[in-house]
């Protein structure tokens, strides 16, 4: 039994559920991310572990306890929210020291917890300055020690970067991070942005539309994505699909698509001849300096540097692909792209279902 445990819970409002019967063990001292889009009911869910929302059918138990009549307070928990919801009258040292205050404990007993926070954090020289005085990331910081002086079982993030600009973002990512190694406990992290997801957690939670498409640690749902929803959600930028038909002959496997272009398909493809299919091909995987596979190429659309690397896009089997390339070595916008692929980094997909092919 995980830490936090969610069994068949569901939330409805209105008469329309809108979580559906999800089933989630998440281990002591594991660091979860609940990702997807807007509106897919992972800020739901978190707000019904905290207690702020009422469950409308299944548990929730921390620990060993069923927590679902529970007030938010006797939780155990602590949360990190989007605004930073600081008292702007107080001083850094009181905001991290009330919730401490509301449960009977003196000055004298706060002091060396928020003293400790305030050292994890980098807060020492802020404690008396008021919100006011400081800057989004050290706002957030504070909202952040708030959570810690309480030493909670479990901590819990709704999007608590969203409102940073992409700089402040890294570096906040970073210091989360630290955090989380530095207090072990149990972390459930809600975003929309996969790219915290993937750098963040020890396992990624993907919704959509209330249900969980896929879990698994961040690497096994960028390499194995269970459907074309996952694959098109996780990797930035999106993984290409294209609409083919499978053709199998012997032990050759192939995919056919538009204008007359094929495509070898990996061996632990499980597909029929004639079957419709979706392929997936990562941007990161369509790199002129590939030496193996099958050959992709086409007129380019568009070319935008990043930097680093370059974002081609081209046209191939009647479809616009994205490509990433280091940037010294990106073609004009005037040539032809042509990068080749290696048969284990195409992904294949069920046309119909969605769900991968690959065994």
């Amino acid at each position: 039994m995980g830490w936090v445990e969610l069994k068949d819970v569901r939330k409805t409002f209105g008469g329309v559920e809108v979580i559906h019967g999800i089933d989630l063990d998440i281990a002591e001292g594991e660091f979860v991310a609940l990702v997807g889009p807007s509106g897919c009911g992972k800020s739901t869910l978190l707000r019904m572990i905290a207690g702020l929302e009422e469950v409308t059918g299944g548990e929730i138990s921390i620990g060993s306890e069923v927590v679902n009549d529970l007030s938010p307070r006797d939780r155990n928990i602590a949360m990190v929210f989007q605004s930073y919801a600081l008292y702007p009258h107080m001083t850094v040292a009181e905001n991290m020291g009330f919730n401490l205050k509301l449960s009977g404990m003196s000055k004298a007993q706060q002091k060396p917890l928020i003293d400790e926070a305030a050292r994890m954090l980098d807060l020492t020289s802020l404690l008396e300055r008021r919100p006011a005085q400081l800057s989004g990331g050290q706002r957030q910081r504070v909202a952040m020690g708030r959570a810690v002086v309480r030493d909670p079982s479990v901590f819990l993030f709704d999007e608590p970067l969203s409102n940073l600009d992409a700089k402040l973002r890294v570096q906040m990512r970073a210091e989360i991070k630290l955090l989380h190694k530095k207090v072990g406990r149990t972390a459930i992290y809600v975003t929309h942005d996969q790219i915290e997801a993937m750098t963040l957690a020890d396992r990624v939670v993907v919704l959509n539309g209330g249900k969980v498409e896929q879990e698994g640690s961040p690497m096994e749902l960028y390499l194995r994505p269970a459907n074309t929803f996952v694959a098109g959600f996780i990797g930035s930028p999106a993984m290409n699909l294209i609409n083919a038909t499978a053709r199998r002959s012997g032990d050759s496997v192939t995919a056919s698509l538009a204008a007359g272009a094929t495509l070898p398909l990996p061996a632990d493809a499980s597909v029929t001849d004639g079957q419709a299919i979706k392929v997936g091909l990562r941007p990161e995987h369509l790199n002129p300096a590939a030496t193996s596979g099958g050959s992709v190429s086409g007129s380019i659309l568009l070319t935008e540097l990043t930097g680093a690397q370059a974002h081609i896009v081209f046209q191939y089997a009647g479809a616009d692909l994205t490509a990433v390339v280091d940037s010294m070595i990106a073609p004009a916008e005037s040539e032809t792209f042509s990068a080749r692929i290696a048969p284990e980094h195409v992904h294949v997909f069920d046309a119909a279902s969605g769900r991968s092919l690959r065994s």
